[in-house]
């Protein structure tokens, strides 16, 4: 009722008043039902009850302008990679609160009107969730509006998760690449790429590679500064990956570059050049592959890492009635640059070649005492410059980020 209506009779007042509490007790708003608008604290009650013998003037029902609207509903399971939005017309936000049901409150944002709110986390699969809203007209008349709803189900066939390479707080070489795989094929790779980032200090500019609907890599333009921290999120969770298929979860790993270690391996003169942050540290005298046996010359990195390690012919498709055939179950020190079998290892058996001509299978061979120091500088990411021979290196025949440039890398971009 408007004060400007009351003039002088107090029964009048005392019935309006009565009115106006029976009109707010009566008034239960959108929180008692779900996908509708009701009257907020703002609200004004008609009355409708004033004395008919009297002279007072009612002022008419009084209610918000303000519309309320969401793009979920009760219904139709919602897809899990919907951003969840609220709009008002004829009025602004006072609030909005997006939960999960009796659990925890979802992020998001208003835009620069406060008509419009924006979740800033897509949702899960199997859950249900409410959305709270509260807003005003132009004469600070209030609305609320209630809302809830369920995503759809998904199998674990239905979400695919990312491994990450380098793991959380690993110290790596110069040349490592951000690698991330996905146990379920990502058809949608640009909507994935989008919401992939690389951060390092001090900063480096790189691109995103695919190798495969399953792996994709991510490179700086040249090698990483020796101290560099760096920082990969992979927010894919619940993004739609293609196929019926959506990301399982957010991933998030910090490492560190270590010292610049590069080993220049030239197998014509059968020596290694270790560099240490631009300084010879050691050459080491070497044996690679033998004629049919060639080790490949191409930019490689250390894979993986062996105190000791069996090494047995039949891995790599020589069987045991070959000549060529051999099974050594301890050798030591040896790290893999390639998935077809190619290690630095020691090779005690061969020091009298080493330096001189090629005697092996394919591996780098060196003296025990030069490959236990290297195995002690060295880590995951090291890259090896090999060169003199006329056998290349396939591509993902390890990791071969390096092995072309950088404009020809990132043509494998979805951007």
């Amino acid at each position: 009722m408007s004060a400007r209506g009351i003039r002088s009779h107090l029964s009048v007042v005392a019935v309006a008043v009565t009115a106006l509490s029976l009109g707010l007790a009566g008034c239960s708003g959108n929180d008692a039902a779900d996908d509708n608008q009701g009257t907020g604290p703002g609200d004004k009650a008609a009355n409708n009850n004033a004395d008919p013998g009297s002279d007072e003037q009612q002022e008419p029902a009084t209610t918000s302008a303000a519309v309320i609207s969401a793009n979920v509903s009760r219904g139709k399971p919602v897809t899990v990679d919907t951003s969840v939005t609220v709009d008002v017309a004829d009025g602004t936000f006072d609030a909005v609160v997006l939960r999960v049901l009796k659990g925890k409150r979802l992020p998001g944002s208003y835009n620069a009107d406060k008509t419009e709110w924006t979740a800033d986390a897509l949702l899960e699969p199997g859950t249900q969730y409410v959305v709270t809203s509260s807003a005003s007209d132009a004469d600070g008349l209030g609305k609320n509006a209630r809302t809830m709803f369920r995503t759809e189900n998904l199998t674990l066939d239905q979400q695919t998760y990312p491994s990450v390479t380098p793991l959380q707080n690993e110290t790596v070489g110069v040349g490592m690449p951000v690698i991330v795989t996905f146990d379920i094929p990502v058809s949608n790779r640009a909507a994935f790429e989008k919401k992939m980032t690389v951060s390092s200090s001090p900063k480096a500019v790189g691109t995103w590679h695919w190798v495969s609907d399953q792996e994709v890599h991510w490179r700086p333009r040249t090698y990483w500064k020796p101290g560099t921290k760096v920082s990969v999120d992979i927010d894919v969770n619940s993004v739609d990956a293609g196929n019926g298929v959506y990301g399982q979860m957010d991933r998030h790993v910090d490492f560190k570059i270590g010292d610049t270690v590069v080993m220049k391996a030239n197998l014509q003169t059968d020596q290694m050049a270790v560099m240490v942050n631009g300084s010879l540290a050691r050459t080491i005298p070497i044996t690679g592959g033998k004629p049919g046996f060639e080790t490949r010359s191409g930019t490689k990195l250390i894979v993986e890492k062996f105190a000791e390690k069996r090494m047995d012919a039949a891995t790599v498709g020589i069987g045991q009635d070959d000549p060529e055939y051999y099974d050594i179950p301890d050798v030591q020190y040896a790290q893999r640059v390639t998935f077809t079998g190619e290690f630095l290892h020691a090779a005690p058996w061969s020091v009298s070649a080493q330096g001189s001509y090629n005697v092996s299978h394919g591996c780098v061979g060196m003296s025990t005492d030069n490959a236990a120091w290297l195995f002690n500088l060295t880590h995951r990411g090291d890259p090896v410059e090999v060169t003199g021979t006329q056998r290349g290196l396939e591509d993902n025949n390890g990791w071969t980020d390096w092995n072309e440039s950088y404009a020809q890398y990132k043509q494998a971009s979805a951007l």
